[in-house]
């Protein structure tokens, strides 16, 4: 199993992608684009929304839009190649942060998808054994290394005496070839690792330990839209909200291996289904949120996060980015 959709048609640039105005589709349909980072686990609710029809059931013909991450899912949106985006809140805010007139108005998932591990040569125990170590992360103000710092500073370890290693998606084989003490991984990679012998440190995938380190839930996946189009758009902002909304209850009730088979077989091409199903299983009930509404406290963690990180000033404020009355209280 892949962590990354890169067998799925990804967009090459937003010149490619047609424009125009209200478009209706199968049976009268409001045709719409929504594009998303495709991280596996970040996708889950919008494959279920379309694949069990939930999308068509509130009159809605959606184009789901593979991208290479939430950066560039936002740069389709500012553009107008897309209707909609759904990234991370970590991505939204750094895109709010440099102008992006963007609105976020409801949310898919409440936790990182990241944990802390070390490889099955380090004798790295835990987060406080990581000072004077080589950590590896994705890339240095990304959010696995943004709350890398923010774990350093809570465990009390000055992360200025700690290294990192940009690795990208060759943070998993660094790490089981001991060539960094730890690395921040995602899955299948965290579990590969302590198959072969690595250990967790901190799995911020894990509601429990996110309440530990965290404080609590941490704004995650969610859904934006260009402000200026808010008013025109709302009542398709809140169908589109309620599908996501029956995607997450089904997530929430239906058994892993009926979630992993209403998935697109492309997505695993290749892959370990059985890894998969069992990756579901474990996570579903922490990942993803009963309800679409955007929990604010959850929210103001990642804000707190990039400042601790020095990517968002101390007079940061969250709320011109988020729109919480589009789905109400």
């Amino acid at each position: 199993m892949s962590c990354c959709v890169d067998r799925r048609e990804v967009i090459q640039g937003i010149a490619g992608l047609a424009l125009g105005g209200v478009a209706l589709g199968q049976r009268g349909r409001k045709k719409l684009r929504l594009a998303f980072c495709s991280q596996l686990l970040c996708i889950v609710p919008y494959e279920v929304a379309q694949r069990r029809g939930y999308f068509a059931e509130e009159g809605l013909e959606v184009e789901l839009v593979y991208a290479r991450g939430g950066s560039q899912a936002l740069q389709f949106l500012v553009g107008k190649a897309v209707d909609y985006a759904a990234t991370s809140l970590d991505a939204a805010l750094q895109a709010y942060h440099r102008g992006a007139p963007i609105l976020r108005f409801a949310s898919t998932g409440r936790l990182p998808l990241f944990a802390l591990a070390a490889g099955p040569k380090s004798p790295v125990k835990s987060v406080r054994d990581l000072e004077g170590k080589t950590v590896g992360v994705s890339a240095l103000g990304n959010a696995d290394h943004v709350l890398l710092v923010y774990l350093l500073k809570k465990a009390g370890v000055d992360p200025k005496r700690v290294q990192y290693a940009t690795l990208g998606p060759n943070l998993y084989e660094a790490l089981k070839a001991g060539h960094v003490e730890a690395g921040m991984v995602q899955e299948p990679a965290l579990s590969l690792l302590k198959e072969a012998g690595g250990r967790e440190l901190v799995n911020l995938m894990d509601l429990r330990q996110a309440r530990t380190y965290l404080g609590g839930p941490y704004e995650f996946m969610g859904v934006a839209v260009r402000r200026e189009e808010r008013q025109e758009r709302l009542e398709e902002m809140r169908a589109l909200s309620r599908a996501l909304a029956k995607a997450l209850r089904f997530l929430h009730a239906a058994d892993a291996r009926l979630i992993a088979d209403t998935l697109p077989k492309a997505l695993i091409a290749g892959g370990d289904e059985e890894r998969l199903k069992a990756v579901i299983q474990r996570y579903r009930k922490d990942l993803y949120p009963e309800d679409v509404r955007i929990d604010l406290e959850a929210a103001r963690r990642v804000v707190e996060s990039q400042q601790e990180a020095g990517l968002l000033p101390p007079s940061f404020r969250l709320e011109g980015l988020l729109d919480l009355e589009v789905l109400g209280a």
